[in-house]
């Protein structure tokens, strides 16, 4: 998978791959902006491996009896590309239960030689034997004592929203895990809200991501409101349903750019916001996520087109980070004449320290390691040393943003 990236949007730099050094690795927000500085954003979608010392938790021996309350049948009908996913809940699992059915004979990975092989083997059987995923189970593997990367601890300025009004969204706010097995599929969406989303893949098998980069958001919409009319008709969002499946086949037959990447264990993906994704499992596995935002979030989180028709979908009033990150519009924003259009290939604002005091000048130097993925082509950009450092923050500099600790 890492060699095709389908149809490529003009001027993207494709998926790329970062390797932050330990220190690098310290401050999750910055790292972010660092990444964007280097437009990652641009793609919709990136990796980021981490240190090689760096373990989330001690062991895993100790998990087999935490117990998936609503494990999901997923029912896939559909053909020639195009499909709908229904879940259908099952009663609760141990895992210990759950990694057995993924690895019976029923439910198992095929052979495969290659994962060009077994992404073709996914599309052709994605109708077939319902798989059934342990999805959106609150909690976290994380040892207390990890505080680089914590998927439950980013302090990002989304932690304003439970730090002012005592909200907890959970998945959203809070960690999620997931637990696979070979064909659990993530349907195309972006996130609730339009937010960024990170993922860590704890254990056991890979798991295959497509992305549509932001800019070609709007043609991803337009394409699938045209082969799912009715679903359309009755929400506007309905993307956001999480049901829809549509192969990458019919995504360059109609000249829709994406990329795709297979993440392995150990590794993090990041979504940026408004990045339709989609994906599937390889075999049994275990993921965790949640949500976090940065300033150039925001202006996203104000034009997110949100489902109406489902009372249990994320709502979140962009009025307290308006206030607090854009006072000088708020009352533009409050008056409904606050939108305009997002130019999606600008990094956040916190990225700035790496452009210098002026814009072109004094720019950042050194870069850590990092891969970009080009379409037809894997080209490699190495950084100038292992363990370069990003430049270390100076009392002249303007702090990131940060939150309180949870």
């Amino acid at each position: 998978m890492s060699s095709d990236s389908g149809s490529q949007t003009p001027g993207s730099k494709g998926i790329m791959t970062f390797h932050p050094t330990a220190e690098e690795f310290q401050n999750f927000s910055r790292y972010i902006a660092y990444m964007e500085y280097q437009g990652a954003h641009q793609a919709g979608l990136a990796k980021v491996v981490p240190p090689k010392d760096w373990r989330p938790r001690k062991s895993y021996d100790d998990i087999d009896d935490l117990v998936i309350p609503a494990p999901i049948q997923q029912v896939v009908t559909g053909q020639s590309g195009l499909f709908t996913q229904s879940n259908i809940q099952k009663k609760p699992m141990t895992v210990r239960e759950f990694r057995k059915t993924a690895n019976s004979d029923k439910f198992c990975s095929p052979r495969y030689a290659d994962i060009e092989e077994l992404e073709r083997k996914y599309w052709k059987s994605v109708t077939f034997n319902s798989p059934i995923y342990g999805a959106d189970v609150n909690g976290t593997l994380y040892d207390p004592d990890v505080t680089d990367w914590n998927i439950g601890k980013l302090n990002t300025i989304l932690d304003t929203v439970e730090h002012a009004n005592g909200i907890t969204i959970e998945g959203v706010n809070t960690p999620y895990l997931y637990f696979g097995m070979w064909k659990t599929t993530f349907a195309w969406h972006t996130e609730d809200m339009d937010l960024y989303s990170i993922n860590y893949l704890h254990f056991g098998a890979s798991k295959s991501w497509y992305c549509v980069p932001p800019e070609q958001g709007k043609k991803m919409e337009r394409l699938a409101q045209g082969f799912f009319p009715g679903s359309h008709q009755n929400c506007k969002a309905f993307l956001r349903h999480k049901m829809t499946l549509i192969s990458p086949s019919i995504l360059r037959k109609y000249g829709i750019p994406f990329e795709k990447i297979t993440q392995e264990p150990g590794e993090f993906m990041v979504t940026f916001p408004y990045s339709y994704h989609a994906g599937f499992n390889h075999g049994f596995n275990c993921a965790e996520s949640t949500n976090f935002a940065t300033e150039r979030w925001i202006e996203y989180g104000k034009q997110a087109m949100l489902c109406t028709c489902r009372k249990d979908m994320v709502k979140i009033s962009m009025d307290l980070f308006v206030k607090k990150y854009q006072p000088d519009r708020y009352e533009q924003w409050l008056s409904g004449r606050d939108t305009g259009p997002i130019d999606h290939s600008q990094p956040t604002p916190e990225a700035k320290e790496f452009l210098g005091e002026e814009q072109g000048k004094d720019c950042i130097s050194q870069e850590p390691e990092v891969e970009r993925k080009r379409s037809e082509e894997v080209h490699f950009y190495v950084g100038r040393g292992h363990s370069t450092p990003l430049p270390s923050h100076s009392s002249s500099q303007s702090p990131l943003v940060s939150s309180s600790p949870h």
